[in-house]
């Protein structure tokens, strides 16, 4: 084969997200090497797609690798965990030193940390790539977070621009960071991407539970929304589920579907991280309890024998203002979602060096992915003007609209609470507000419980210095 014939990138597992992604890159004119280890799937994207643009197909690995140009940059879309080892594994014996494997899966960044290293040792690039946007933005163009070296972004950068979404003539694209930095980042998207469901979803349920309307009515209130600061994509298709009708019974979709929220794991892994960095993404951690929570269908049934008298109708006396103020607690929290999120991977930057651009994340998130929404241009605007910026709440733009919908978002949390509707995530966000501009908490309480019973001393606002409190003897304070 001679070398210009090569094809610049290869993709190889051809499931959905690898099929389209792989036809993306047709379609934008690059010649793409294709591979799945069942050879009948390689061949039916040919004979389907074949027309889109210079595919070139490879019944084994050995002649998957031989089909691309140097420096090679493979694109492997399996499973996540030892299946994405093994095809890892496999390409590391084919491959040679200058090469670059790319991972575009959902994986735990930790594990791209350690395939990094591993690869770098043999002289190969390893890039975790996290790419949002489903099935459709695979095609159609996603948001897409590359990690890894600035050298293997030098080959893929060109590429992942080409295919990204675009918006305002930029591509939702850019490089992360080294190491891990991609995957990190699409891991607090997806834990983002939770509580921002989940807070809908509350929206949803409170506004039905008000109004005793029917979800196509519903619909329209979203709709409505999604015409003014609230626009994202998760707005607009929460209209288009709520207006579906069930082909089998006529009755609303949202009805005949089982409450009970499934979840792949990026939710759970961004609690986890923020546990280890100490950062409170409360309105994030609610949200995947609550999908939990969803799933203890037994513990559910034995609650509603045991406690009976829920479905409790909220009282609604102005119905403009109580959408009105569903509409403000929904936009705070989720500020306040976004605020943690953005947090969080301000706090990964720092632990593993990183240095990720904030704002820049904001610009990729535009596009292309689940999350994107009206207002990350004013995320990107705010970490512009101030790069060390100690929270997005208090950004002019975000506390502005913080602080409109306060009074709001405390009567639809009371009321809910009276009412019995559970509202976790709207809950637990105005509950990290008003901590978060507390003059006092009462923490000062736990430290004094530690030191009595632990010994874990503490600091005294008057002075400077590490304190104990002799609390089994005469109580006098030391310094410890």
């Amino acid at each position: 084969m001679a070398e210009q014939a090569k094809a610049q990138i290869g993709v190889t597992g051809l499931a959905v997200m690898g099929r389209n992604l792989a036809r993306n890159l047709a379609r934008n004119g690059f010649r793409v090497a294709v591979h799945n280890r069942n050879w009948e799937r390689t061949r039916s994207l040919i004979a389907e797609h074949g027309d889109e643009g210079t595919f070139v197909a490879a019944e084994s690995m050995a002649d998957f690798v031989a089909a691309l140009e140097r420096p090679r940059a493979v694109i492997v879309m399996v499973k996540a965990g030892a299946p994405t080892d093994a095809v890892i594994d496999e390409l590391a014996t084919l491959l040679e030193p200058g090469d670059i494997v790319v991972d575009c899966g959902n994986a735990h960044f930790a594990d791209t940390q350690r395939r990094e290293a591993a690869l770098r040792e043999h002289g190969l690039h390893f890039v975790g790539t996290g790419v949002s946007g489903g099935e459709e933005g695979a095609l159609h163009g996603p948001s897409i977070m590359p990690g890894g070296s600035a050298e293997s972004y030098q080959k893929l950068g060109p590429i992942f621009e080409k295919i990204a979404a675009q918006v305002d003539g930029v591509p939702c694209c850019r490089h992360i960071g080294p190491g891990g930095a991609g995957h990190f980042v699409k891991m607090v998207h997806n834990g983002i991407e939770y509580a921002d469901m989940q807070l809908i979803a509350e929206a949803y349920d409170l506004l039905r539970a008000g109004l005793g309307a029917e979800p196509a009515e519903l619909a329209e209130i979203f709709r409505e929304w999604n015409r003014g600061e609230l626009e994202s994509f998760l707005i607009e298709i929460t209209g288009d589920v709520l207006a579906h009708a069930d082909a089998a019974t006529g009755r609303p979709f949202v009805d005949v579907v089982r409450d009970q929220a499934e979840q792949k794991g990026t939710g759970r892994w961004t609690v986890q991280s923020a546990l280890d960095l100490g950062i409170p993404i409360t309105g994030i951690a609610e949200a995947t309890f609550a999908r939990s929570l969803s799933g203890h269908a037994d513990q559910r049934e034995a609650a509603r024998r045991a406690f009976p008298g829920g479905g409790a109708q909220l009282k609604v006396e102005d119905r403009d203002a109580f959408v009105e103020d569903v509409r403000r607690a929904l936009l705070a929290s989720k500020i306040v979602a976004y605020a943690q999120g953005f947090d969080h991977i301000s706090a990964g930057s720092r632990e593993y060096d990183w240095n990720i651009d904030l704002g820049g994340t904001a610009t990729i998130w535009r596009g292309g992915c689940i999350i994107r929404a009206r207002f990350l241009d004013r995320i990107r605007e705010a970490y512009d003007e101030q790069p060390d910026l100690p929270t997005l709440l208090v950004a002019p733009y975000f506390a502005e609209a913080v602080s409109a919908g306060v009074p709001g978002w405390r009567r639809i949390v009371a009321e809910a609470a009276r009412a019995g509707v559970p509202v976790p995530a709207f809950a637990s966000s105005l509950a990290y507000f008003d901590a978060l501009r507390a003059e006092r908490l009462p923490a000062a309480l736990i430290q004094g419980l530690r030191d009595n019973f632990g010994a874990h001393t503490y600091h005294r606002v008057d002075r400077a210095g590490t304190f104990h409190t002799l609390w089994a003897g005469d109580r006098s304070e030391v310094e410890a």
